[in-house]
């Protein structure tokens, strides 16, 4: 009875403890949470007191356990056959490259297939021409060829080989078909640390959009002198594809140089009726009327004015500049032209005069072999000759002047002086829409070349 009674009682004493409670809560807060306050830290310290009775991890002791674990074969799910799986595998066909050794590179061991490619015509095309041939081929879990497929080009055209071989049954089939090439349109940008080919290099482009990117700029650039380090370019290009794969690259569509802070660009335009050519964005011509160089890319080792002479030992105005380059490097005309000299003449050796407009004169000294005849006309850019050391010459180079009206003037000079070429007012509005879209194109490579550097 007095448990019973007790009981009854607790009920009455939580109400007035909780009224209480409630009651000082109301008169003295900040007195009552600070006492909550105490409580909850004492408890914290209490806790923080007694982590460290568990044993330090780095204190235990360390125990390698080895155990050999057996490997299971390989085995299909039931009713799979290892004929079902097929691998694939692709490789670029080399200079010294025979049917057997190709197909070992690939992974592929068939006697079969080796003599198909030795005997089959069709087979005789991949080994034949160039190197470089993108060859892929597909071939069972026994290693015996399924499928090979190769694909080149023919010519620097827009259209490419495709050699495709078979096996049927026990037996194998071959044709050869032709398809048009994919355009495709590649973002790349880099930053000169020493050459542009090593920056050009780093950035994954293709040789030819390097040299393409030295043309483009060559008028501005001198890019043996006035690169420094931190100089950096974007760039958009075609990429010509078969069948996904990239078998080349094609023309630059346009592209940004920075050199020593100063901005240079261009942008690829044809006019309707027109040929094509590099423009500024701003509409002007990037072609001038004179290109800076006779050679595609090489260096000057001798300048316009006087110079110690190699030959005869002398101080002597040297009236051209000459550049140095391995024999057989093409040589071009620097603008429109007649030729009117070609052949031997005296010192110089093999040589070719082009005549231009306003009476303006070209010539192209110690040539290794003459291309034209006098009379021909010339387009700038042809190739006329090639580098040589005929006449009197101490090494491979082309030497070449410039004259006006017959007086000698400084080659380098003339061609920064030429004038450039705007776009046709009509076509204004087509070339404004073309460039936005390569201006958009250029920042996002730019962009991307930030990016992986940070």
């Amino acid at each position: 009875m007095k448990l019973t009674h007790h009981n009854n009682r607790l009920p009455t004493l939580a109400r007035s403890t909780s009224n209480s409670l409630l009651s000082s809560l109301t008169s003295h807060p900040r007195r009552v949470m600070a006492g909550i306050g105490v409580l909850l830290l004492g408890t914290g310290v209490t806790a923080f007191g007694i982590a460290p009775l568990a044993p330090d991890a780095s204190l235990l002791p360390v125990q390698q356990v080895v155990e050999e674990i057996q490997s299971q074969p390989f085995a299909p799910h039931e009713g799979a056959s290892l004929d079902a799986w097929s691998l694939f595998r692709s490789d670029t066909l080399r200079r010294d490259d025979t049917p057997q050794s190709l197909l070992q590179r690939l992974g592929v061991s068939d006697a079969a297939a080796a003599a198909m490619l030795r005997s089959d015509s069709n087979a005789h095309q991949l080994f034949a021409g160039r190197a470089g041939k993108l060859v892929t081929v597909e071939a069972n879990s026994r290693q015996e060829l399924i499928r090979l497929t190769a694909r080149w080009l023919p010519d620097d055209g827009r259209v490419f080989q495709r050699l495709v071989i078979e096996r049927q049954g026990g037996s194998f089939s071959s044709r050869v078909e032709s398809g048009e090439l994919n355009v495709q349109s590649r973002l790349a940008s880099g930053v000169i640390r020493s050459s542009l080919f090593a920056a050009t290099d780093e950035a994954g482009l293709p040789d030819s959009v390097a040299v393409q990117l030295a043309e483009m700029f060559s008028g501005d650039i001198d890019f043996r002198r006035d690169l420094r380090e931190g100089d950096r370019f974007s760039v958009v290009y075609e990429s010509l594809e078969a069948d996904g794969e990239a078998l080349r690259a094609g023309r630059v569509l346009s592209a940004e140089f920075i050199n020593n802070g100063r901005e240079h660009e261009a942008v690829w335009f044809e006019e309707p009726g027109l040929q094509g050519a590099y423009y500024g964005f701003d509409g002007q011509s990037s072609r001038k009327s004179y290109l800076a160089s006779p050679l595609e890319f090489s260096r000057v080792s001798s300048g316009y004015g006087m110079r110690f002479h190699p030959i005869s030992g002398k101080q002597k105005a040297h009236l051209g500049v000459d550049y140095a380059a391995p024999t057989g490097t093409p040589v071009r005309t620097i603008a429109d032209g007649v030729v009117t000299f070609a052949g031997w003449q005296r010192g110089y050796g093999n040589t070719i005069e082009v005549r231009h407009r306003d009476n303006q004169t070209t010539l192209f000294g110690h040539l290794s072999r003459i291309d034209v005849r006098a009379g021909q006309k010339v387009a700038q850019g042809e190739f006329i000759g090639a580098v040589g050391s005929t006449g009197l010459s101490t090494g491979p180079h082309l030497h070449f002047e410039f004259r006006d009206n017959g007086v000698h003037q400084d080659p380098l000079a003339i061609a920064r002086r030429s004038e450039n070429i705007p776009v046709s007012p009509a076509a204004r509005a087509r070339f404004d829409a073309v460039a936005q879209s390569m201006r958009m194109q250029l920042d996002a490579a730019a962009t991307v070349q930030q990016a992986s550097a940070e």
